[in-house]
């Protein structure tokens, strides 16, 4: 899908493991405003000109590989491409990870990448008219065809061709206009392989069987629809089908799951328990009312009504709290609130058993009352 504008999205996935082309988006530039308002925590983008990114990518995850200027002439395989950068990572090149960063393969540019063809009799650099050995030989510099969009695949198709190659092959492969066009074939993927049935899993056959019976009616639309069955008689029939001689189990029962299968949190259920709920506070309106209006205890009819409506309101705000509360009330919290609740009466306890036990000293500045002067002296005689 072609967009109109590069994005962050687009922009931080650049890196992929999938070879195929299907647009040209990464020949977008990015966003000036995307720059200007990128923040200090986001990842630091990569990226080259737009004027000098590849368009068509001959070299894709799954070649085989060597650097131009390693002296070994290791053979790497390509793990994944960035098109916005023009790196090439290879695999089973990570570096060891370092603190908590992950490790990360190592990368290199698509100019420095010559693709692997295929092991060639070639001459010996040292030793040019000697016998042919068997070496791997690369491409330095490589063609394609003319590229095609493929309607059944969705993605653009086109034959690579090595046009220049390292070493040099023998002259039986030239031809007076230079090097025969030498094709690459693109990599293959193994098709996964799914482990075979065990005694846990359903056969082929028995899921593509049809178990669904169409429900028994007359075509005419002058022959009116046939009854609903309860869903007891199903239940009958489960537990008890020998009971049930004439009973069509072609009947469509589906209707008993559509309460189990419906979403509870749509719009529609939303409405319908709001409407619910409405009602049943209209009803405890009305039986209030009719309650005090009853039993008017010498008041006028309108001070009853206005003292049910008061009644009303504070009953409905009372079982909203209740379910307030009930809805956060699990069971560590009540556990938690019988803890307080009894270091709270405890504390109360020993505050009280304090005060009851208090005693003061007798000392000069004191003052006593008559009536306590009293009572002392009695209990003193």
């Amino acid at each position: 899908m072609s967009l109109k504008y590069l994005t962050k999205r687009n922009a931080l996935n650049a890196t992929t493991k999938l070879g195929i082309t299907t647009h040209f988006n990464h020949l977008r530039s990015i966003p000036r405003a995307w720059l200007i308002r990128r923040s200090k925590h986001d990842p630091k983008l990569k990226s080259v000109r737009p004027a000098d990114r590849i368009k068509w990518w001959n070299i894709v995850p799954g070649d085989q590989i060597r650097l131009r200027g390693d002296p070994d002439g290791a053979l790497h395989e390509v793990l994944s491409i960035n098109r916005l950068s023009n790196r090439v990572f290879l695999k089973n090149t990570a570096s060891s990870p370092k603190d908590s960063t992950p490790p990360q393969s190592k990368n290199y540019h698509y100019s420095r990448c010559q693709l692997y063809i295929r092991e060639f009799l070639v001459p010996d650099r040292s030793d040019p008219s000697g016998p042919l050995r068997r070496q791997s030989v690369f491409a330095s510099r490589i063609g394609s065809s003319e590229p095609r969009w493929d309607y059944i695949a969705k993605r653009w198709v086109w034959k690579r061709y090595a046009v220049q190659t390292t070493p040099k092959l023998p002259a039986q492969y030239y031809t007076r206009a230079g090097l025969r066009k030498i094709r690459i074939p693109w990599p293959r993927f193994e098709t996964r392989k799914y482990p075979e049935g065990g005694l846990y899993d359903t056969s082929i056959d028995d899921v593509a069987k049809v178990t669904y019976k169409t429900p028994a009616f007359d075509s005419s639309p002058l022959e009116p629809l046939p009854r609903v069955p309860e869903e007891q008689e199903y239940l009958n029939l489960l537990y008890n089908p020998h009971r049930l001689q004439d009973y069509d189990e072609s009947a469509p029962f589906e209707l008993y799951l559509k309460w189990e299968l419906a979403n509870p949190h749509s719009r529609a259920k939303k409405l319908e328990r709001w409407k619910s709920y409405q009602a049943g506070t209209h009803e405890l309106l009305k039986s209030i009312t009719a309650d005090e209006v009853k039993h008017l205890d010498g008041r006028s009819l309108k001070q009853a009504k206005a003292d049910a409506a008061f009644n009303w309101r504070e009953q409905v705000k009372e079982d909203q709290e209740k379910k307030k509360k009930a809805r956060w009330a699990h069971s560590a919290k009540v556990g938690q609130w019988e803890r307080k609740k009894a270091k709270k009466a405890q504390k109360e306890d020993r505050q009280r058993k304090r005060l009851t036990e208090l005693v003061l000293k007798d000392e000069p500045n004191q003052f006593l009352p008559s009536a306590v002067k009293q009572e002392l002296t009695k209990l003193g005689s």
